[in-house]
């Protein structure tokens, strides 16, 4: 099958891989019901949420678009492993602070913060945020249980003062961590350490979800639909292109490889990607094959998504290019802005721009004047994505000069 070979869509499989989340996937089912029912009142389009039927394993839900004149059904899947997350973040607070060590001695040491930097500030920043706010906490902490425990020293006995410092200093830095659902130090500490734990290699527990993901890939590509869309958001994006790299060579598809023209669309939406806080790591050999492998793919099409308002991104960065593993009969990705000073209303805007985690997930929601990305378009309309995007062009912005200090790749 070559890219684009079927532009019409009436049957659907989405896959959507989440990035580092703890929370259920419900939440996604409940983020796009609530969201397409405003993207719909806008652009004056239907769509409607059915009833599941049991056309998957894992959480799901089924949608009908009446877009564009056409008519589509889409069943959802979302490819879960909020569970690997939960389990990563299961740390005492020793050794949180042990592992933002280790952490960013990784990215200095490698060479990758300081390339990164080169690329984009606003996600390296990001990145920084966590490092600075933790060592501020253990900071404040410190201070205000150091002074207690001296005054209660020389008040009362010198015996008191250091146990209740000691005391005082687990209770303040408790109350930090219980407080990180409003600060996300804690959260995005942990984010950053886990793709960093391996030097930018897949933990193994990984590595076995994205093999599975793959095989409910193409039990896919088997059905009865019309496109098979996989959307891979933040930490998901790299993740996704694993899982379809892995899909592509267990088909054969690899590039000038085909499977008739009689099989689904088999399409790839990556949205506000990070994959250079990965693949500019010494051991992402695997990552960065896949990267290689799939910029060559016939079999495909692949979009990417940024804004250079999501400051948690790489803003419109080519995820191939800037790893330095681009081969010269690279297609894929196509490199557009979501463009959020444009796309939501003067309003909303202000009120969102310093928001930067809700602002990180608005590739999934509702625009107030979408122009040619539209979220429910793509995943509940009556094109596929490459009938949807053949002949766009690359934004005018896109950064592709390769930057990373490791090039390597998995043989």
């Amino acid at each position: 099958m070559k890219a684009g070979s079927k532009t019409a869509v009436q049957r659907r499989r989405v896959f959507y891989l989440p990035g580092y989340d703890p929370f259920p996937a419900r939440r996604y089912r409940e983020l796009y019901r609530k969201e397409a029912r405003a993207q719909a009142e806008i652009s004056g389009y239907g769509i409607e949420m059915l009833p599941r039927e049991d056309f998957a394993e894992g959480f799901g839900w089924r949608v009908r678009g009446r877009i564009e004149g056409g008519e589509a059904i889409a069943d959802f899947e979302v490819l879960e492993w909020s569970d690997l997350v939960r389990g990563s973040m299961n740390r005492s607070l020793p050794a949180t602070y042990a592992m933002l060590l280790r952490t960013a001695w990784v990215y200095v040491r490698s060479g990758a913060l300081a390339r990164l930097m080169r690329l984009r500030k606003g996600p390296v920043i990001a990145a920084l945020y966590p490092v600075v706010m933790l060592l501020l906490q253990l900071l404040v902490a410190l201070l205000v249980a150091g002074g207690a425990g001296l005054f209660l020293g020389r008040v009362i006995s010198p015996w008191l003062g250091l146990p209740v410092a000691a005391l005082l200093l687990v209770l303040l830095l408790r109350l930090f961590r219980r407080l990180d659902r409003h600060l996300y130090a804690h959260y995005l500490m942990h984010d950053y350490a886990y793709s960093a734990s391996r030097l930018g290699a897949y933990p193994p527990e990984l590595a076995d979800q994205i093999r599975l993901f793959a095989g409910r890939i193409e039990a896919a590509l088997d059905s009865e639909v019309d496109e098979v869309l996989l959307v891979g958001h933040s930490s998901g994006a790299h993740m996704a292109v694993s899982v379809l790299a892995e899909v592509l060579r267990g088909r054969g598809m690899e590039a000038g490889g085909g499977r008739g023209d009689d099989g689904p669309a088999l399409s790839l939406l990556t949205l506000g990607n990070v994959v250079p806080m990965v693949s500019f790591l010494p051991r992402a050999q695997a990552l960065r094959r896949d990267l290689h492998d799939l910029s060559r793919a016939e079999g495909i099409f692949w979009l990417d998504v940024t804004a250079p308002g999501d400051g948690c991104c790489f803003a419109l960065c080519d995820p191939v290019a800037v790893s330095g593993v681009a081969p010269r009969a690279r297609r894929w990705p196509l490199v557009i802005s979501a463009a959020f000073s444009q796309t939501l209303s003067p309003e909303r805007w202000r009120r969102l721009r310093w928001r930067f985690f809700r602002l990180h997930f608005q590739y999934l929601c509702a625009f107030d004047r979408p122009f040619d990305y539209d979220y429910f378009r793509i995943t509940a309309g009556p094109k596929s994505l490459a009938g949807r995007y053949r002949g766009r062009k690359p934004s005018r912005s896109l950064i592709d000069t390769p930057l990373s200090p490791h090039t390597g790749m998995a043989p």
